[in-house]
Parts: C-alpha cells; sequence; structure tokens
C-alpha cells in the first residue's frame, strides 16, 4: 500500500491551511520551528491571493509584491502567519535566493509560491 494523502484531502488540507494563514513572511534563511528564525529587514507580511488546491497543489493566483523593501539581503524562505502582525505560526518554505537593495521592490510572480502535499501513488 502507497503512503500518502489521497489527492482529494491534500487539496483540503491546502485550502484549509492558506485559509488558516494567509500572511506570508520574507526571511534571508531556514525560518525554525517557531517561524520566528532568520527574520528578513523587510517585516511586512503579504496576502497572496491563491487558486483553489488541485492535484495536490496550491498556487499563488496573483503576484506577491514588496515595494521599496527596508535592507539589502538576500530572500530565501517564507513563513506563513493567522495575521498581518503577531499571529500563529503556520508552516514555512523555500523561495528561489533573491538579492535585493533598501528600495526595491521584490516579487514572487503570480503561479510562483506553491505549496504541495505528497499523495499515495
Amino acid at each position: 500500500m502507497a503512503e500518502g494523502f489521497s489527492t482529494a484531502a491534500a487539496n483540503s488540507v491546502l485550502d484549509a491551511q492558506v485559509t488558516a494563514y494567509p500572511w506570508f513572511k520574507l526571511h534571508v534563511g531556514a525560518p525554525g520551528a517557531n517561524g520566528t528564525a532568520n527574520a528578513a529587514t523587510e517585516t511586512t507580511r503579504k496576502n497572496p491571493s491563491f487558486a483553489a488546491a488541485s492535484g495536490a497543489s496550491k498556487a499563488s493566483s496573483a503576484d506577491a509584491v514588496w515595494t521599496s523593501v527596508a535592507g539589502t539581503e538576500d530572500y530565501t524562505h517564507w513563513s506563513q502567519w493567522s495575521a498581518s502582525t503577531a499571529g500563529s505560526f503556520g508552516g514555512s518554505g523555500t523561495i528561489t535566493a533573491n538579492a535585493v537593495v533598501t528600495a526595491d521592490t521584490f516579487t514572487i510572480p503570480s503561479g510562483s509560491l506553491v505549496l504541495t502535499v505528497p499523495v499515495a501513488s
């Protein structure tokens, strides 16, 4: 027997995850078990739109844009939160490292912020 979620269950989990934790924060390294390690100087959390999960994957459906970022650094990770400030940590993931300088605009293009769940095969 294969291990993992059914595709339908994975889709439900992903839709619920983004509903409960819709805010994304940038990090310059792994966020750690509490989502608070290696926080970027840019502290603004974004609430990108997502399409409904399909095929055990859920992708952003609009650009996530940070304008005039607060510091010069490389963004490598994100964390997911229940609120625009404070709130509960819901998860984290990686992004392709992207160097920015103070006052740059940083964009994660539509379809590029993707959450997945392993499914039975």
